[in-house]
């Protein structure tokens, strides 16, 4: 959120749940008409578009870039109210409060046209949790319908679906079946990569968190000091545990403390890996989100190693020992690969499932040196060290979609 809307929220509630904009106009970064031909620094695609065309973009919905970090193959744009990521083939606009999401598509649509040869989308998704205060949203964030129709029409291949119960938590989605691409100029030339093609999976994982325990909100209670918000909203990160839920040395953390309150940062993981999480921790509509892009596995097999990626059990519980919500939604949005699924195996999202579970609702120990309780105690490493929070929730909803090309796990839980 902007200083200004923290200052307003002493007198209105600010909407702390995201509208969440994701673009693909090519199916991978070797898609784009000039992978074969980059430009300095390694640039293609939507890359290579100058950041103004872009702030001119983001002054349509309302927010404004506060900094920029960058990795081998994105951009990740701190903004007063969320997040942009830019990719050579994908853009991802999530937003806050009340700002116009959707009315930046158009001028998404005209900039990778005009700018970066990109005229025709591949896919489009646009999700968000059901708002707490839908009265005071405006143009078409009025209600999901006036969304819906904004989307149909730009799109000819959209559908929209509800998950969740409309009466309680639910989370609204709108996809476009897979355009037709167009002809690539040229092949890109392979370029090594650190993920192996398993890990290229499409996958975000979200944990959309509401009620924060007094505790767990006062640290973004953000208090005057001589240091400046970038330098505030590190140490608060590193207090915490926001700068190590992944490994810290493949973490380039981008945050931010709002005056009086709020937080918002952007971690870059490896060369195209991104979480986020924007915090509202005002009492009486206290929010919090982590998204992320990294492929997980489900449970970790083996040894504990204290410098691995977090397996997704761990992931959750990592974000929801900082957070301490009263309610919570989890989801798994993941690309299928139905030529890969073995029968004798849990499908991705039946495992996914499985990990919120165990996650969330099963006794657990506290994590020693950076490694899952369970693990370390299984290795003979728990010490008595640690001591975080124990929370222990009740799940109310539990729903698997398959879509075209995608499956989705959600869940939703509530402490006991």
């Amino acid at each position: 959120m902007t200083d200004a809307h923290a200052a307003d929220t002493a007198q209105a509630p600010f909407e702390g749940p995201e509208k969440l904009l994701e673009i693909w106009f090519a199916e991978s970064p070797d898609h784009v008409p000039d992978a074969a031909d980059p430009k300095e620094g390694g640039r293609t695609g939507l890359r290579v578009v100058d950041r103004a065309l872009w702030e001119e973009m983001l002054d349509i919905v309302k927010c404004k870039v506060l900094s920029v970090v960058e990795s081998a193959e994105l951009d990740a744009y701190l903004l007063s109210e969320s997040s942009l990521f830019i990719s050579p083939h994908r853009l991802i606009l999530k937003t806050c409060g009340t700002t116009l999401n959707l009315l930046g598509l158009p001028r998404i649509l005209a900039i990778a046209r005009e700018h970066a040869n990109l005229p025709t989308v591949h896919r489009c998704f646009y999700s968000r949790k059901s708002f707490m205060f839908p009265e005071r949203q405006v143009g078409p964030h009025r209600d999901w319908k006036y969304e819906v129709e904004f989307l149909d029409a730009i799109f000819d291949n959209g559908a929209a679906y509800t998950v969740g119960k409309m009466n309680g938590d639910h989370w609204l989605l709108y996809m476009t079946g897979p355009g037709t691409p167009p002809t690539p100029i040229k092949a890109r030339p392979p370029v090594p990569r650190s993920l192996d093609l398993k890990e290229r999976t499409d996958t975000t994982i979200e944990i959309l968190m509401s009620d924060l325990s007094p505790d767990a909100r006062a640290p973004f209670l953000t208090a005057p000091s001589d240091l400046s918000p970038s330098e505030h909203a590190q140490a608060l990160s590193d207090s915490i545990g926001i700068s190590t839920i992944f490994p810290a040395g493949e973490t380039v953390l981008d945050a931010y403390s709002f005056t009086p309150c709020g937080y918002s940062s952007n971690a870059l993981i490896g060369p195209d890996g991104y979480f986020t999480i924007h915090v509202t921790p005002e009492a009486g509509w206290s929010y919090a989100s982590f998204e992320c892009n990294v492929p997980v596995p489900a449970a970790h097999k083996g040894p504990a190693v204290s410098d691995e990626r977090p397996d997704l059990k761990t992931l959750i519980r990592r974000v929801t020992r900082i957070f301490q919500p009263g309610r919570l939604s989890v989801t798994l949005f993941v690309s299928s690969d139905e030529d890969g699924e073995d029968d004798e195996e849990l499908s991705a999202v039946e495992a996914a499932q499985k990990a919120f579970k165990a996650a969330l609702t099963l006794p657990c120990e506290p994590e020693v040196n950076g490694v899952d309780g369970e693990r370390a105690a299984e290795n003979g490493h728990v010490d008595g060290a640690g001591g975080a929070q124990k929370m222990c929730y009740r799940r109310t909803d539990k729903i698997n979609y398959e879509f075209d090309g995608y499956e989705l796990a959600f869940a939703s839980f509530e402490l006991c």
